[in-house]
């Protein structure tokens, strides 16, 4: 019997009530989207801003964090939610409802911002093999690409091989900050506070926080998760879809979870080695490398390497995945995934050819999937509010409620940054 077919066989016992089993082996059947999702939380983009947030404002941006990583729960819960009620993920749900022009228009944005992701994907795992092994960023490339097309072909034996490898990389990852925090020994009072008192210091500061926002609450992974939910577990009784929305808000919990506190983690090394130690100026992910080996050790330079090329990794697979979600979703057109991978590719080899800065391309690639953001919460709100689409599962008001005004923030960040961008600096 294949995993799915096991995985699906405890899914069905679960939903129809049996109680022969401890929560925890009731839930496994059910743990694995979430957590696809949630590498888009922890990608090199992450890296970048946290990194470079640590370095220059120590602490001061953890609520930043902490805050949009709530956002991130209840978004992640409204997408997996529109796949398990419509049997549609978000990207179709917008092809059926909206005029023709408007899902074109949307499908190009998305395009887009499914670039700029895989731009900030790509990069890292290209970086984290460099900064590994010590081969050029071109040849990194290549393996990335080589990789993802292993990892990628897992879909052939079902969607369970896929999220364990993707939940392993998510584990490295974890295992590897927390190391990194033990290693740092960081002020745990200032953590404490600055994770709960709101706070800028300047523009870039804002700059900073707006790109934080675009790396843990993004676009293409709230298209990706409704996909993920749509077909894996099937059911119509309405008191089996509740149990089953009950089981995936648990994955999200869990998975959003971990992926909040690498990033408060990330975030925390930084402060406590470079701030702290008067390095505000490290502002790329090479010199956050070069320096920790100095400051911490060899180990700890390792550690750091090791946890890029992972996020790369996973990332860069998920990411190709959220585009062929995006693609079919809008148009209902599908090409070979191998020729999605190539054409993603190009801005990365461009970008690593002509030599721009690789840290700075991807802080910036993540201010421009935060600006892409209000395309996918909106259309995500306006759907789960209706009872034609939602069925039993519709949102509460006080959900269409916190979802709207959330929506409003990220839009009012966004127009604050390109007046004081554009106008005053």
């Amino acid at each position: 019997m294949r995993a799915d077919d096991r995985t699906l066989e405890a899914a069905r016992d679960a939903l129809a009530g049996q109680k022969n089993k401890n929560l925890f082996r009731r839930s496994l059947p059910f743990m694995g989207p979430a957590f696809i999702a949630s590498v888009a939380y922890v990608d090199p983009g992450n890296f970048a801003t946290n990194i470079q947030g640590g370095a220059k404002f120590g602490y001061l941006l953890l609520w930043v964090i902490l805050a949009s990583n709530l956002m991130a729960m209840l978004i992640q819960t409204l997408s997996a939610k529109l796949g398990i009620a419509s049997g549609l993920n978000l990207a179709e749900q917008c092809r059926q409802q909206f005029p023709r022009a408007v899902v074109w228009i949307m499908w190009v944005l998305m395009e887009f911002v499914a670039m700029s992701t895989d731009l900030a994907e790509f990069l890292g795992a290209a970086l984290g093999f460099n900064l590994l092994f010590g081969i050029p960023l071109i040849v990194g490339a290549l393996l990335t690409a080589i990789a993802t097309f292993l990892i990628l072909g897992l879909e052939r034996y079902g969607f369970r091989p896929l999220e364990a490898v993707i939940t392993s990389m998510v584990s490295v990852i974890a295992l590897c900050y927390l190391l990194e925090m033990i290693i740092g020994k960081p002020d745990w009072g200032s953590v404490a506070f600055h994770s709960v008192v709101p706070s800028f210091s300047g523009t870039e500061s804002i700059l900073l926080a707006t790109g934080i926002i675009g790396a843990t609450i993004m676009p293409h992974a709230i298209f990706l998760h409704s996909a993920l939910t749509q077909g894996r577990i099937v059911v119509r009784d309405p008191i089996k879809i509740r149990r089953l929305f009950r089981f995936e808000i648990a994955d999200v919990t869990i998975a959003m979870g971990i992926a909040g506190l690498v990033n408060m983690a990330m975030l925390i090394m930084a402060a406590s080695t470079f701030h702290r130690g008067g390095l505000t100026g490290v502002g790329s992910i090479e010199e956050a490398h070069r320096t920790l080996e100095p400051l911490l050790g060899t180990a700890a330079s390792w550690v750091f390497a090791i946890s890029l090329l992972a996020s790369g990794l996973s990332s860069s697979t998920v990411g190709t995945s959220a585009g062929q979600v995006i693609m079919q979703g809008f148009l209902h057109f599908h090409i070979p995934i191998w020729v999605r991978r190539l054409v993603t590719m190009v801005p990365s080899i461009i970008v690593i050819a002509i030599g721009l800065d690789p840290t700075r391309t991807l802080v910036m690639s993540q201010v421009v999937l935060s600006f892409g953001l209000p395309f996918a919460i909106i259309p995500l709100m306006l759907f789960t509010s209706r009872k034609d689409i939602m069925g039993v599962l519709v949102n509460r008001s006080v959900t269409t409620v916190i979802g709207s005004i959330i929506a409003a923030l990220i839009i009012a960040l966004n127009i604050y940054l390109l007046y004081q961008t554009l106008i005053v600096g």
